[in-house]
């Protein structure tokens, strides 16, 4: 069972500073338009090459568009022994629709 974050939580939990990798797996195009403050980005694509970066440690919150390929990258990565993945159900389209900031790409 995928754990979810809401926009509402997530914002919260960010503002107290909670240490949280907060990781936008769209493609390089959709990130154009700009992603979450403090997030870094990481195609899905590229998830499996880098799955030894991530820390066992720290909460992990995946975001897509809408949320579904996110929820996905965390069942992949609960697969592979991580329990510290969170899906933020909606995705940035939540975010924008609760009229969180957006910040560009790099």
């Amino acid at each position: 069972m995928v754990k979810e974050i809401n926009s509402q939580e997530l914002k919260s939990r960010l503002a107290a500073n909670e240490e949280i990798h907060l990781m936008d797996i769209r493609s390089d195009a959709e990130v154009v338009g700009g992603m979450l403050p403090s997030s870094i980005h990481l195609p899905m694509h590229l998830i499996p090459l880098k799955i030894s970066e991530f820390s066992p440690e720290k909460e992990i919150v995946l975001y897509c568009r809408s949320g579904a390929r996110s929820y996905h990258a965390c069942q992949y990565l609960m697969q592979q022994g991580y329990d510290n993945v969170i899906n933020l159900r909606g995705g940035i389209i939540d975010w924008a629709r609760q009229g969180f900031s957006i910040v560009a790409n790099g």
